[in-house]
């Protein structure tokens, strides 16, 4: 990424989760000086404490429905760019619990752009939402930045409620603020890459069926996803920061970021290659259920970010498998997750060409 972020204050939402950790860890790696606000990591293992992602930041762990904790970090650390990631992020668990769904999605990001606007500073914000935010019609084309929000489960609506707040206050506050906050969406795909060990997503459930030698339980082999390397999505939520910061009124508005391939290839498919590259005997099995509704189709059509930000997927799904086995099975070597972590990114911004 260049000089642009070194010394940069960040701010970094969900610091302890997947996304964050590999986002942490590559802010590092570009020199800018990193306080993370997330709650304790919820998965064991965890990538934070894999990678020992705290050592390079302030890490500071806290909940986002706290709003006097939220106040109480944004005045303290006047962060100049605000990278807003932390969700919770699981649909079938949106079900169990969609007050919390809610609470943190929804009023966790009021809480934060409340923040912002009561202790002004900061230049750019990024409000990290998902390709779910869409009204899903199970339609064959990529879904784009002016098609209508929605969501039938409670999860995918939180996401549609947290661009709109991100729209109002946007529009209501922040673009008018001295000097002007531009804020920007994004949105992204079924994010997938080493070190995910969160619950109901399948390749943490492939990967753990390989490590444990238990059988897979699929739900649905058919279902399609726009599966994409972690490091993708990232770079476009980095660029478009960059971007914000140079000439905010330009790009404050939603962005996707979605996979290179547009032909996304389904849950079965998906299985049989990773079982291909793992080389190993892995018993898979239809899990009959009951499920709780979950859409079949689903698609991002990313044209304007590549477009407008130069912005574009630089790992297809082969490359994306391959990287994620090669992180699994370092892990399971007892290799130094941090150091296999931040090569994999030095690769991929060798890649980038930057």
């Amino acid at each position: 990424m260049g000089s642009f972020w070194h010394g940069k204050n960040v701010l970094l939402t969900g610091h302890t989760g997947f996304k964050g950790s590999w986002l942490a860890l590559w802010l590092q790696q570009a020199g800018a000086d990193v306080v993370g606000f997330a709650l304790a990591p919820d998965t064991e293992p965890s990538l934070f404490e894999l990678a020992r992602v705290s050592e390079g930041m302030t890490s500071i762990l806290g909940d986002l429905r706290d709003p006097k904790q939220v106040q109480s970090i944004v005045a303290k650390h006047k962060p100049e760019i605000v990278l807003h990631l932390a969700a919770q992020a699981i649909v079938r668990a949106s079900y169990d619990d969609p007050v919390e769904t809610y609470a943190t999605n929804v009023m966790g990001t009021v809480h934060l752009l409340e923040a912002i606007r009561q202790h002004p500073g900061a230049r750019v914000v990024v409000v990290v939402t998902s390709d779910k935010c869409y009204d899903n019609l199970e339609i064959e084309r990529g879904y784009r930045e002016d098609d209508a929000l929605g969501g039938r489960d409670p999860y995918s609506s939180s996401k549609g409620c947290t661009e709109l707040v991100a729209r109002s206050y946007r529009d209501s506050f922040l673009a008018a603020a001295t000097p002007p906050v531009a804020l920007a969406t994004a949105r992204a795909g079924n994010v997938i890459g080493g070190g995910d060990w969160g619950r109901d997503r399948l390749v943490p459930d492939i990967l753990r069926a390989f490590l444990d030698g238990q059988p897979l339980r699929i739900r649905n082999s058919a279902a399609t996803r726009p599966w994409q390397h972690v490091l993708d999505p990232l770079a476009g939520y980095l660029t478009l920061a960059e971007h914000l910061w140079r000439d905010g009124a330009a790009y404050s508005e939603a962005w996707n970021f979605g996979p290179a391939d547009q032909a996304p290839l389904p849950v079965g498919a998906m299985v049989e290659r990773m079982i291909e590259r793992w080389d190993s005997a892995v018993t898979v099995e239809t899990d009959p259920g009951p499920h709780p509704h979950e859409h079949h189709l689903l698609r991002l059509d990313p044209s304007k970010a590549e477009h407008r930000l130069g912005w574009n997927a630089r790992l297809n799904v082969p490359e994306t498998l391959d990287w994620i086995v090669e992180w699994t099975r370092a892990f399971r070597d007892g290799a130094d997750m941090r150091l296999i972590t931040e090569e994999q990114i030095a690769r991929y911004q060798s890649a980038l060409g930057r």
